[in-house]
This record gives structure tokens, C-alpha cells and sequence, in this order.
């Protein structure tokens, strides 16, 4: 499947008159969508989009979204997605770096992207409804798709540029495609009367691939959410008869401490899928419980399309395991010297596979840094039992070392999330003169609980090492969160020092 477009056209055939994506009362069929992105795609060649062209888009979870998407691919360009939120600067930065030859925005955020198309002299097409609407009229549906071999490149997704200036991983047809069918076939195992929730940004690589071209791929509806909130959350789940939800850890805590709605009927969900970061094993039962359908758990990064491994729904399964490598994927754990490490030894992932990116957009220096001997280096370090499963320990990055003994973040919070008083939490390392770092927790409390700074220390200092217990807790009203709603570690202010 040369592009990864097909997709769309496959789906528009078998099944035109089915909804392929709702945003409340607003609906586009696979016919519909079909023709909108023809006429996206026809658009831009006459703006003067060849193959290989970068064209960026900014908009949240609207209909539009995947239209302009599938415009793009149909055209042979490719799609270069940024969050709304990016501020001019940002913007300006990652037109010029990809070289885009247009980018379309959304009204509501056009402002700083208009001043970074200035700045970076990349032509702005702003998707205004009356006028965008009329502009694609006046152009005649592109037959076909433009040909592209399984390598060239069909999406270009910035990293957040938490070590420095954001890369650019190039993700092939190839890339995508067959992630989304190993997605679709083996993992969610997704058909035409499947209702995926679509509130995880479009413009991240989970949503990308798990939720729209999955959805795309199989002919299922996708429901769209542009901001998460939970009980708005909790109403498309009910009104849709949502059958996957698809959500990072964070969503799962909201919607397990969210008052349901009178009548809530969340009877059609048959499958959670948690991403992004590790899931609290307390809020994945939690989950369980309360809604009555199975949490699996996965992992994977931008850089590889993004699943890597999962706990897949035909196995056996283990809560706290982000599962096992998916179909056409290897995963081996590496020590600092390069070697790989025996099972119940902690060392950093590395992965290979068709879902592993090409590299870096212009970056040679930073891709062979990170994919060496076909192998990609994830930076997360993790555990591998006797069965194959890994357990994440934590980001590389992420280690405490204190007092020479290393500290693993992720093993205070699940302790800290079994008090239940916590809702979120989140543990860091913070400067010391004499250990070198000091542990501390950030929390937030659940609606309506107390409790003290000395109840939580004593309650994580019960269960787990002396050197780990955090002797630094904050408690504060929220934690700060990315687009994916992943909590934002580098920008955690520890209060109590």
C-alpha cells in the first residue's frame, strides 16, 4: 500500500454511507470525507504542493482535521501537525526547520500562526468555515492519489524539545501503515461497527495513528473531543456508544474520580487503551471496576510510529506491564556499555522494527545517535520478566540518584497512588549539597479528601526503602500537563524545601 491514503479510499468504497467522523451534531461520511480531502488534495496542487512537499496543519480534534490530513497524503505531501497552542516563535520555528510550503489554520488559532508564516515566508491558508468551504467548492475533486513508494516520508511529528531544540521524526507509508494495521488487527481489533473516542490530540503520534487511521483503516466511526474534560468525556461515551476509549493516564484518573451523569450507559465499551505513560496500577482496577471493560496497556514514542509493545487482548495480560512487543516489532534492553541485559535487570529500551522512524528531519548527528545498528535507543529504562512482558521503570532521564542508590520515580508514585486521598502525583529529583539529589513528591488530592504532608510521607515511608521515601512533598491544586495531558515533569514547582 504505496500510500498511506489508501486507507481512505478503501473504507469510502466499502462503506460510503457510514459515519467516519462526528464532533457532536456535526457529521462527515466516509463519501464525504473522501470527497473533502480530494478536493483539499486538488486544492493544494494548485497552490503549487508536489510529492514530497511539507504542508502543515494546526488545528484541534475537528472534522477538518482529518479532511485536511488526507488532503495532503492524497496530494503526495507531507503532513506536519502542531499543536494550536504553539505560540508564534514555535510555529516560525518549525516551518522553517521542515521547510513547509504551506500551512492551514484554523481560524481560531490563526493569529500566531499567521505572524510565523510571515516571519518564516511559508504561505497561510486560513481554514475559514464560509470561506474555506467556498474555496474547496470551486475546485473539482483530485482523482486518485499521488503514488509514493513505502519510504518516502508521509509525516513529519515534532518532539516536545525537552533536551533542546524539537527534532523532527520522519514516519514513511511504511511506517504508518503497517502500525496502524498491526493496531487495528491485533491490538484493538477494530471493525466497521466500532466507536473509537477521539480525545487525544490529533496531532500527536497515539492519536494519529490509534485513533484516526485506525479508525480510517477498518471504517469505524471516530468521535471527536477537542479539549478533554471528563464529564464531557462522559457524555460522548454515552451518547456515541463508544466501544474503545483511547486515553493517557491522566484521563483515566479524571474520569475515575468524575461524577457520572443520571442515567450514564457506557454498556458498548468493551476495551480501554492507556498510552503515553506509565498507568498507576491502582487507577487502571480503578478503571476496571467502575466501568466494566478490559485496560490494556501499551507503549511506544513518536519515534516509532508509536507502538512498540502492548498487552495484547488475545494473551495473557499483566497490570503494571506495558505488554509485550507487537507484531513486526523487537524490543531488547541495553546497558550504558551497549550490551543487552539479562531479564529482572533494569536497562534502557531499544527497539526495532517497520514502526521505527527513518530519523530526524535534517538531523544526521541526532539520528545516529539514536538509532544505531537499526536498533532506536527510547531513553526509557525498564525491566523484562521470564514471560517477555517489560515494566517501565522510568525515563533515563528521569533517575534519581541519591546518596549513590538510584531512585526510580515510577515506584514512589504507584505507592503514593494507593493513598487514597491522591489523585495525581508526580515525583522528581531536586538538588542536594550532600546526597547529591533529594526526593520529592508533587500530588493533588481528590475531590472532596484531606490529608496532611506528614500523612502522605508516612504513608509512602511504610512501604518502601528508606533511602526512596520522598522527603520533599508539595501539595498543590494541579499538575502541569502537556497537549497529550502527560504530566509535565520539567515544569513541577516543589514547594516544600
Amino acid at each position: 500500500m504505496p500510500n498511506l491514503a489508501t486507507f481512505l479510499l478503501h473504507s469510502a468504497a466499502a462503506r460510503g454511507d457510514r459515519i467516519a467522523v462526528r464532533h457532536d451534531d456535526s457529521t462527515l461520511t466516509y463519501a464525504e470525507l473522501d470527497e473533502a480531502s480530494a478536493r483539499v488534495a486538488a486544492l493544494l496542487r494548485d497552490r503549487g504542493v508536489r510529492p514530497g512537499d511539507r504542508v502543515a496543519l494546526t488545528m484541534p480534534n475537528v472534522p477538518l482535521f482529518p479532511v485536511v490530513s488526507y488532503g495532503i497524503l492524497r496530494v503526495g505531501g507531507v503532513v506536519v501537525p502542531m499543536n494550536p497552542l504553539l505560540k508564534a516563535r514555535e510555529v516560525a520555528f518549525t516551518l522553517h526547520d521542515c521547510g513547509a510550503r504551506i500551512v492551514l489554520a484554523s481560524p481560531l488559532f490563526a493569529g500566531e500562526v499567521t505572524k510565523a508564516a510571515a516571519q518564516s515566508g511559508t504561505a497561510c491558508l486560513v481554514t475559514e468555515p464560509v470561506a474555506f468551504d467556498d474555496m474547496l467548492r470551486a475546485h473539482e475533486p483530485m482523482p486518485g492519489i499521488v503514488d509514493r513508494t513505502d519510504d518516502d516520508p508521509a509525516l513529519i511529528l515534532y518532539t516536545s524539545g525537552t533536551t533542546g531544540t524539537p527534532k523532527g521524526a520522519v514516519l514513511s507509508h511504511r511506517n504508518l501503515a503497517t502500525n496502524t494495521a498491526t493496531t487495528a488487527e491485533t491490538l484493538v481489533q477494530a471493525g466497521p461497527d466500532d466507536v473509537l473516542f477521539g480525545g487525544l490530540p490529533l496531532f500527536h503520534a497515539f492519536g494519529q495513528t490509534c485513533t484516526l487511521h485506525t479508525a480510517v483503516s477498518v471504517g469505524a466511526t471516530l468521535t471527536l473531543l477537542p479539549k478533554f474534560e471528563p464529564g464531557r468525556a462522559l457524555e460522548i461515551m454515552a451518547r456515541d456508544g463508544v466501544t474503545v476509549f483511547l486515553g493517557v493516564p491522566t484521563m483515566y484518573a479524571a474520569l475515575l474520580h468524575a461524577e457520572l451523569p443520571d442515567g450514564f450507559d457506557a454498556s458498548r465499551l468493551r476495551l480501554a487503551v492507556s498510552g503515553g505513560a506509565s498507568l498507576p496500577v491502582e487507577v487502571l482496577h480503578g478503571f476496571e471496576r467502575r466501568f466494566g471493560a478490559t485496560v490494556l496497556e501499551g507503549y511506544g514514542l513518536s519515534e516509532t510510529s508509536p507502538v512498540a509493545a502492548f498487552n495484547h487482548p488475545d494473551r495473557p495480560r499483566k497490570p503494571g506491564s506495558i505488554g509485550q512487543p507487537v507484531r513486526g516489532v523487537e524490543m531488547k534492553l541495553v546497558s550504558e556499555a551497549g550490551g543487552q541485559v539479562p531479564p529482572g535487570e533494569v536497562g534502557e529500551i531499544a527497539i526495532r522494527g517497520d514502526n521505527v522512524m527513518a530519523g530526524y528531519w535534517n538531523r544526521p548527528e541526532a539520528t545516529e545517535e539514536a538509532i544505531r545498528d537499526g536498533w532506536f535507543h527510547s531513553g526509557d529504562l525498564a525491566r523484562v520478566d521470564e514471560d517477555g512482558f517489560y515494566f517501565i521503570v522510568d525515563r533515563k532521564k528521569d533517575l534519581i540518584i541519591r546518596g549513590g542508590y538510584n531512585v526510580y520515580p515510577r515506584e514512589v508514585e504507584e505507592v503514593l497512588y494507593e493513598h487514597p486521598a491522591v489523585a495525581e502525583a508526580a515525583v522528581v529529583g531536586v538538588p542536594h549539597p550532600a546526597l547529591g539529589e533529594e526526593i520529592a513528591a508533587v500530588i493533588t488530592l481528590r475531590p472532596g479528601a484531606e490529608a496532611t504532608v506528614e500523612e502522605i510521607r508516612d504513608h509512602v515511608r511504610a512501604r518502601v526503602a528508606a533511602y526512596k521515601y520522598p522527603r520533599l512533598v508539595t501539595v498543590t491544586t494541579e499538575l502541569p500537563k502537556g497537549p497529550t495531558g502527560k504530566i509535565l515533569k520539567r515544569a513541577i514547582v516543589v514547594a516544600d524545601r
